[in-house]
């Protein structure tokens, strides 16, 4: 069932997505060659506690295995649902960094690709073009569209510019709880799917891979690698489906503001934008 947000649930939604981007921003002063991914997620973790809010992501539990960490951290090859270690991060590395909150009963979910030191040209152009098909597909929900259109948009664009689009991961609505229907894939036909309506929300959030759209879980029972281990990146956005236009709810602006510009966009992206998954197709991230 789906649920559709009142403007005060969507003012609570916003909160959290706000900490979200704030959050994600305090890794970002934390992002450097030599750092470990375990480092980045105690940061997070005592950057979210410290504002009254909860980790979504740790001890989210999929039938036996339980998520460790405040974030998933995913690295080069890895999709999403990395977690976190003790390895230092080297020059040149993609760090895909999903965060999740509790605030207030309300969920926040965001996602964005760092450049640890210096990246090569092609891993720069995946970045490049997943963050603008995550601007994409912003444009085009909204109250009367169809959730085709988001994953057309996407799977048009990253397809054309020779890139993977992976459809075993989706992004999800996202409320009460961290995973909420519909699902929103990053691929699909424009005019079908579920019809969009006003205080739907729904994370948006495409995984582009550089080769393969196929990928594969690990052991661990979290994460998910590009089968052919070519490099991923991975951008995520909360969206309010609104009459008058849709709103972006989470924002890089905080993240840009610690870098000092934002390194990827084609178009400026629109700001007021996964958890973790079983290890089957089409789960929300």
């Amino acid at each position: 069932m789906v649920h559709h947000k009142s403007a005060h649930e969507i003012e609570g939604l916003r909160a959290a997505a706000d900490l979200v981007g704030r959050t994600l921003a305090e890794v970002a002063r934390h992002v450097e060659v030599g750092v470990t991914t375990n480092e980045l997620d105690r940061a997070a973790e005592a950057f979210v506690r410290a504002n009254n809010a909860e980790p979504a992501f740790k001890g989210y539990r999929v039938g036996r295995n339980i998520f460790p960490a405040t974030l998933c951290t995913s690295v080069n090859d890895q999709v999403v649902h990395g977690i976190p270690d003790d390895r230092p991060l080297e020059d040149g590395d993609l760090l895909s960094v999903d965060c999740g909150v509790v605030l207030n009963g309300l969920y926040g979910d965001s996602a964005y690709t760092f450049a640890v030191g210096t990246l090569s040209e092609d891993n720069a152009a995946l970045c490049r073009a997943t963050f603008e098909s995550l601007q994409r597909a912003v444009d085009v929900a909204r109250i009367g569209g169809r959730i085709g259109d988001i994953g057309n948009a996407v799977q048009s664009y990253c397809e054309a510019e020779g890139f993977g689009v992976v459809r075993d991961l989706v992004g999800h609505g996202i409320g009460r709880s961290l995973h909420e229907e519909p699902s929103v894939p990053n691929f699909g036909r424009a005019g079908s799917g579920r019809k969009m309506k006003d205080g739907l929300v729904i994370c948006i959030e495409p995984m582009i891979n550089a080769g393969t759209e196929r990928v594969v879980t690990g052991s661990d029972g979290w994460t998910v690698r590009a089968a052919d281990g070519m490099p991923s990146a991975h951008y995520e956005h909360m969206v309010a489906i609104r009459k008058g236009g849709s709103e972006v709810l989470t924002t890089f602006k905080y993240i840009e503001d610690v870098l000092g510009q934002a390194p990827y966009a084609e178009a400026e992206l629109e700001s007021s934008s996964t958890g973790p998954r079983e290890p089957i197709a089409n789960h929300p991230v």
